[in-house]
This record gives C-alpha cells, sequence and structure tokens, in this order.
C-alpha cells in the first residue's frame, strides 16, 4: 500500500517513499507513503492561499456542520482508528482509543466555537463614534505535528485553524511512526467525505528539512503551528520572526512529581506510574522527575517496584498490556543510552531498564521494560534532559520547600503534578510551581480538550493551543471606528 500527499483536493504522488513498520511486530510492513518534495509542498501553499478567499467568508453554520460531522465520523470509526494507531505507533488499545475519542470531541467542541466567535461593541471616548473590535483569519496556516500522538495534535491544531476560518498545510511527523501520516491523510479524507471545500486542507508528506523549510519561509504561509523539539522550534522560530509571521511552539518537557509525606501512598504510585511509564514515556507531559521528601520516600520506592513487577509490556494490540514497545529502533537505543547515562552517573538502577528481544508471542519488536532509577542528584544527565521514553527517575528532598525549589530546577515548564493531603502545600504548589499545567492528586499525562493546553520556559513560545484559547493564535484582532 503506498498513500500520497493531499493537495488542492487530490491525492498526489511523491518523490520517495517512507516504510511504514508495526513495532510491536516488525516483520508487518504495513505499507509505504510517499515523500512530497518542495515543489509540491509551494503548489499546497498555493492552493490554499486561493481557497482562502471562499472558506474565510463562509458562514459560522457552514463551518459548524463539517467539524461537528467530522467529530461525529470519527467517533464512529473509533474501533477502526484506534487499531490502526495502535498497530503503527504502538500505542495500547486503550489508549489509542482514548486518543481517537479526544480526535472526536476536539472537532465538535471547535464546531460549537466557529458560531460563538464574538466580538465587542464599545463607545468611543469622542462624541458620535461607535467602535466595533471583532476577530479575522489569519491566513494560510502551516501546521507541523509529531509522531507521538498522530490524530490528537493534528485535531487539536487543525479544528480550532478550519473554524476561525483559515486555511492549512499540514505536515506530520517524518519517517517515524509512519501512523501520524496515516492518520492525518485520515483526518483529510473524513473532512473531504463532510464537506470541506477544495483546497482549505492540504497534507505534506516529507522531510522536516525539505517540506518543513518550505513552509516556515513561504511568505504566502502567515502563521506556523509547531509540536516537537527544543532545537527545531528554535530554528522554525527564528525563520518565522525573520519574516514576521506568527508563530506557536510546544516543545516538551521534563515534568516533576512531587510526593509529600502525607501522601496516600496508593495514589502517589499510580499517578507517577501513570504518568513516567504508560504510552512508553512517550508524553511531552510525562513526568521523568519524581521528588520524594524523605519521610515517605523508601516506602513509595518499594511500593513502586512492587507496582513495576505487575506491569504488562507486550504487543499493543493484545488485551491485558499495559505498555507497548517504544516507537522504533532510534528511540530504543535513545532510550538504553540514557539508562547507561543514569548508572555511570552514579544513579542505582532499582528496576527493569532491559531491551525485551521479542513480545510474549515471540514477535520480534522494540520493547523496553521501564527503568527506575533512585540516589539521583538534579544535574545527572537523566534529570536535565527530556528522554522521552519510560525512564524514570526518583529525588529525594528533605521537605516540601526543598521538593518545591527541586521540580522547578528545569529549563522545561511544561506540566508539574504533586501528591498530597495538605490544602495548604497543594494550593502552594499551583500557585509557584513553575509550569503551564499543574496537578494535584493526579498524573501530570492526561488533559482535558476543552481547556488551555501549554507551559513555560523551553517548552511553550506564543499563545496557549485548544479549548477558547486557541482563537488568541488563529485569529487577528481587529479596531473598527464608524461615525455615526
Amino acid at each position: 500500500m503506498q498513500t500520497r500527499s493531499f493537495i488542492d483536493g487530490e491525492w498526489v504522488a511523491g518523490a520517495g517513499l517512507t516504510p511504514n513498520v508495526n513495532p510491536s511486530d516488525t516483520r508487518d510492513v504495513i505499507g509505504g507513503f510517499a515523500r512530497a518534495d518542495a515543489a509540491q509542498v509551494r503548489t499546497a501553499i498555493g492552493a490554499a492561499r486561493a481557497a482562502f478567499a471562499t472558506w474565510s467568508t463562509s458562514t459560522p453554520q457552514q463551518r459548524f456542520d463539517i467539524l461537528d460531522a467530522t467529530g461525529g465520523e470519527i467517533l464512529a470509526r473509533r474501533v477502526e482508528l484506534a487499531d490502526q494507531l495502535a498497530r503503527e505507533e504502538g500505542k495500547t488499545l486503550t489508549e489509542a482509543t482514548g486518543e481517537v475519542v479526544r480526535a472526536g470531541y476536539l472537532f465538535k467542541f471547535f464546531a460549537g466555537e466557529a458560531i460563538r466567535r464574538a466580538g465587542d461593541f464599545l463607545e468611543s471616548v469622542r462624541p458620535g463614534i461607535g467602535v466595533e473590535v471583532t476577530r479575522e483569519p489569519l491566513g494560510v496556516v502551516g501546521l507541523i505535528t509529531p509522531w507521538n500522538f498522530p490524530i490528537a495534535i493534528p485535531a487539536w491544531k487543525l479544528a480550532p485553524a478550519l473554524a476561525h476560518g483559515n486555511t492549512v498545510v499540514l505536515k506530520p511527523a517524518e519517517l517515524v511512526p509512519a501512523s501520524a501520516l496515516a492518520l492525518a491523510l485520515a483526518l483529510a479524507e473524513i473532512l473531504q467525505h463532510n464537506g470541506l471545500p477544495q483546497g482549505v486542507l492540504n497534507v505534506v508528506l516529507g522531510r522536516g528539512s525539505e517540506v518543513g523549510a518550505v513552509l516556515t519561509d513561504d511568505p504566502r504561509v502567515d502563521a506556523i503551528s509547531f509540536t516537537g523539539g527544543v532545537a527545531t522550534g528554535r530554528s522554525i522560530a527564528a525563520a518565522c520572526i525573520a519574516r514576521m509571521a506568527k508563530v506557536q511552539l510546544e516543545m516538551g518537557g521534563k515534568n516533576p512529581f512531587v510526593v509529600l509525606d502525607d501522601a496516600d501512598l496508593s495514589v502517589a504510585v499510580e499517578c507517577a506510574v501513570s504518568s513516567g511509564f504508560f504510552s512508553a514515556g512517550q508524553r511531552c507531559t510525562a513526568s521523568s522527575r519524581v521528588i520524594v521528601t524523605r519521610g515517605i520516600h523508601d516506602a513509595f520506592v518499594a511500593a513502586v517496584v512492587d507496582r513495576m513487577k505487575r506491569l504488562t509490556v507486550d504487543d499493543a494490540r493484545k488485551p491485558g498490556t499495559d505498555i507497548g514497545p517504544v516507537v522504533d529502533e532510534r528511540q530504543l537505543a535513545q532510550d538504553l543510552e540514557y539508562i547507561a547515562k543514569g548508572t555511570s552517573e552514579g544513579a542505582r538502577l532499582v528496576a527493569g531498564g532491559e531491551p525485551i528481544a521479542r513480545s510474549a508471542d515471540g514477535a520480534p519488536g522494540w520493547y523496553l521494560r521501564p527503568a527506575l532509577f533512585v540516589e539521583t542528584e538534579p544535574a545527572m544527565q537523566i534529570n536535565r534532559d527530556e528522554i522521552f521514553g519510560p525512564v524514570v527517575s526518583v529525588q529525594r528532598a528533605k521537605d516540601y520547600d526543598e521538593a518545591l525549589a527541586l521540580a522547578n530546577d528545569t529549563a522545561f515548564g511544561l506540566a508539574s503534578g504533586i501528591a498530597t493531603r495538605s490544602l495548604r502545600h497543594a494550593t502552594h504548589f499551583k500557585r509557584n510551581a513553575q509550569a503551564g499545567i499543574v496537578t494535584v492528586n493526579l498524573p501530570t499525562a492526561g488533559v482535558d480538550y476543552h481547556v488551555p493546553f501549554g507551559g513555560r520556559k523551553a517548552s511553550s513560545y506564543g499563545p496557549r493551543e485548544q479549548g477558547r484559547y486557541a482563537a488568541e493564535f488563529f485569529t487577528t484582532v481587529k479596531t473598527s471606528y464608524t461615525l455615526s
């Protein structure tokens, strides 16, 4: 099977081919994806620019109908799409189903936003003059999305872009896994089926150095929304700012989870295990640093080790699997490299960390038993870098104040969590944690679709994503004066 780019309402062959391999069973080659070249990207941008005049003046009802129908179709096809996601990216079926459902509800939410768009009418400070403040679409928006949430992240960028009247060129993740491409193309197919006009959405597949560079540099692209690594995000920001294009960046995190002496131990353990290990740790909101005060430290570590013994690492589509494979061979190698670094830095590996060559049924795959380090120090690389795998390190703190300081001791600021029964500490932590998302007695990974998403420091740049706050990025404000 060969999948093509979607440009100006047509499926277009590319210049090269990207293989699509099942990480749970590397013998399962699902198909290939044709890569676009620079000329095809420019054609897609031209199609989006031509479609903007009509789509930007479409009625709120037209946009509502298309987005709502799209959300409904995604929900109706949840079993099919979740199985595709689990097969191609390695999420368990439970996690994949949750992601697909979230994508469906994102489209339904932003269908409502299309008809909830509002402005302001104010009295002028000058007599006889009326003032109107309205929001208008930006124009052509380039969306660059990662592989780890291949339907949810395109959905939470694409739905608000369309709801607010923009046209789109979407570039999914480059090579691995191809599910990022397949699910993005499924969105294009569903939107087209539900009446999206030709040229409004274009999906181009290819390398970031080729496809992404054309998107960020082309003056016909009015804005770029990017989710991915810090280095790439910074280069995109530099290119956009140089030509005064609007830019929005989400770039990951090194998220802490604090456990205080007064925490409910079972709650703290489940939060830490869910945040750090589920989805094979491949979530930007995953907590890979657990900071534990000294009174509960030993009991907490022992309980986590015991819980890890009961985790099943196996084929993502197999019932009963808690954690599927990591996404590909390169990610597995990176995870193992960080585990080796942790040991060489003096941290103590108390559980897991070994690769598993085959699933329980004997299929070759990229499996890794989750790793837990203790006796770690803040300066260790495993406590500084975003590993993006099921590797968690524990730091010991003497009290709440030191735990908060350790939590904030990072270049990132996406998510931060705490387990405590103290209302005073919970309230103080919510106010003083240097993160865009804070959780209390809940995992840091797992967020609602109707509220803002984003972080601080090196994690994010620009307006927030999702919820009604998405309008801050996908629209521009106009102030009009009228003499009565």
